[in-house]
């Protein structure tokens, strides 16, 4: 009987190792390396909403980033507002929502940027800012 939980409880431990070797790692640099990679395009637009817009129209202007997230040549796409962090003179939080859209190259950017689902979003939803800055990256190792 002693045996056999001997043998039960190795087993145990083998299946507990080749179940732990198959879970994603926690390394979350790992995690950097799979979404980005030297070449890809980060594309990071700022939006500046208009003065006394309401709840309704900003709901509506949020529409427009589910939109853009289907144009085809998206690698990732992320939306938000400016964080709360510590006030500093290099720290520009005067905007009201950001996008951050990565591409896996200049090829797919330049998909993105005359793409027919992007063209007419914009359109279609610029009567909701004031002003729009687009700073564009291109991975390198470093």
């Amino acid at each position: 009987m002693k045996r056999r939980f001997f043998l039960n409880a190795g087993i145990a431990g083998i299946s507990s190792s080749v179940l732990a070797s198959c879970t994603v790692s926690n390394n979350p640099n790992e995690e950097k390396e799979n979404i980005m990679k030297s070449g890809n395009i980060i594309h990071q637009v700022y939006f500046w909403l208009k003065e006394g817009i309401t709840a309704e129209e900003e709901k509506d202007f949020l529409e427009f980033f589910k939109i853009l997230k289907t144009v085809p040549s998206i690698k990732s796409f992320t939306a938000g507002k400016p964080a709360g962090t510590n006030p500093r003179s290099v720290v520009d939080n005067s905007f009201s929502y950001s996008i951050t859209v990565v591409f896996e190259d200049l090829a797919a950017i330049n998909v993105y940027e005359t793409h027919p689902i992007h063209t007419e979003a914009a359109a279609k939803y610029s009567k909701y800012w004031t002003n729009v800055q687009v700073r564009d990256t291109e991975v390198t190792d470093i």
